[in-house]
Parts: structure tokens; C-alpha cells; sequence
């Protein structure tokens, strides 16, 4: 697999949209990173990271509102490895005018962007999510 990234992401959208409880996700720093962010921004009801030997994976369980429907309406993969997008601080500012988020890749970690706007640093946007 060339984007864990990209991987992790689609199988948080697929489970979404098939209304599953949990999913289960290939573990690294970035996405554990990126998991913790969408937990934080109310994406996502929890996750936890499971130990089996040497693997780890990460356990994700989806939110839906009092409908049944996920919160999440879309998320969605910006920087790829074939074309890499970097925005400054400024251009990072507000996304879906404040009802979405993109998680930036900076130099002091995985961040949010309106945490990354209040740090001042810009970075490679790794993907939307609203």
C-alpha cells in the first residue's frame, strides 16, 4: 500500500456511509495523529489503538447524529503522492466558512487548521474534512 493515508480515510467514508459501529484502521503516528484531531473536532466518537503481537491497529468508532446519519458529510484526501500541496498560514485560515476543517501537516505535528492559523505556520494540507 503506497498511501496508508488515503487508505485510512476511505475506510472511515466507507464506514459512514454503511452505518457501521466501528472500523478498524492500519496504525501510524500520522494517522493516530489525524484520528485524534477528528475525536477533538466532535468527526469522530473515539478511537483506540489495539496491540495484537507485533501489528498495531487503530479502532475508530463512528458518530452519527440523533437521524442516524453520519456528522461527517464529506472527507477527502488534498496532498497526494504524486502532487504534494503546501499552504501558508494565511491561506489556511478558514475552510467551509468555519463548518469544515483541514488537517495540515506542520513542523510542530499534525494539526488542525485554525490551530495551525493560531501557531502561525503553515504546512502540506493532508486532507478536508466537513
Amino acid at each position: 500500500m503506497t498511501d496508508i493515508i488515503a487508505d485510512s480515510l476511505t475506510r472511515v467514508r466507507n464506514a459512514a456511509q454503511r452505518r457501521l459501529d466501528t472500523t478498524t484502521l492500519l496504525h501510524s503516528k500520522t494517522i493516530e495523529a489525524i484520528i485524534s484531531i477528528l475525536v477533538d473536532k466532535n468527526y469522530l466518537e473515539s478511537f483506540s489503538v489495539k496491540e495484537d503481537g507485533n501489528k498495531k491497529t487503530i479502532v475508530v468508532v463512528i458518530k452519527y447524529d440523533d437521524n442516524g446519519y453520519s456528522v461527517i458529510n464529506e472527507i477527502k484526501k488534498i496532498s497526494k503522492p504524486g502532487r504534494r500541496v503546501h499552504k501558508g498560514r494565511d491561506d489556511i485560515r478558514s475552510f467551509k466558512n468555519g463548518y469544515g476543517s483541514l488537517i495540515v501537516s506542520t513542523s510542530q505535528g499534525v494539526l488542525a487548521n485554525d490551530e495551525a492559523f493560531k501557531r502561525g505556520i503553515g504546512g502540506e494540507v493532508l486532507c478536508s474534512i466537513w
